[in-house]
């Protein structure tokens, strides 16, 4: 009865070695890829975020110039009421244009008034909607981070050989994975 025994060399040990190695180096690849897609992601919606949010803040201000425009102009129109009304014509028919001049504008102050508090109402609006459209941002932008350092954590676990950086890594992960989820909520 003889028996047969293998002793593993160098060299098979060196080649089990480099296998394992590369299935690491593959399976963080793999972790960065998805993680990079996912900041892209996040990226994308963070961008999409500020810019509708910097969009209606502009709608805002042009609103309040416009409104500000119109109350300018209620005022011109109350100041030419008042000099019709204190103007002292020497005649009866004088004294009648200058009444009738002062009912006019009177009347135009009304219109731009109304005019000016729907265009105040607009800006308060979309200052509301720009409030509402950055509400994500920060959110955004601190999920984004965490998976950039997830990333860059997974690449020094390929580096060091380190495979609790990829712990981590995978933690920094589902931290940014839960900021772009909070941002929705």
């Amino acid at each position: 009865m003889s028996e047969e025994f293998e002793v593993a060399g160098q060299h098979e040990h060196a080649v089990e070695h480099a296998a394992h190695v590369d299935s690491l180096g593959r399976n963080v690849a793999m972790f960065t890829a998805v993680l990079a897609t996912i900041g892209a992601i996040i990226s994308y919606q963070n961008s999409g975020s500020e810019s509708l949010g910097l969009e209606l803040k502009n709608e805002a201000i042009l609103k309040k110039s416009e409104a500000s425009d119109q109350w300018a102009y209620y005022q011109a129109k109350g100041i030419k009421q008042v000099i019709m009304e204190q103007a002292a014509g020497s005649t009866d028919a004088a004294r009648a244009a200058l009444a009738a001049e002062a009912r006019r504008y009177a009347d135009e102050k009304a219109d731009i008034q109304k005019a000016a508090k729907s265009l105040d109402d607009e800006a308060k609006a979309a200052d509301a909607a720009s409030a509402r459209a950055f509400l994500p941002h920060r959110h955004l932008a601190q999920a984004l981070a965490l998976v950039q350092v997830g990333i860059a954590l997974a690449a020094l676990t390929v580096l060091t050989r380190q495979r609790w950086l990829l712990l981590i890594s995978g933690c920094s992960a589902l931290a940014g994975i839960s900021f772009w989820i909070a941002a929705w909520a």
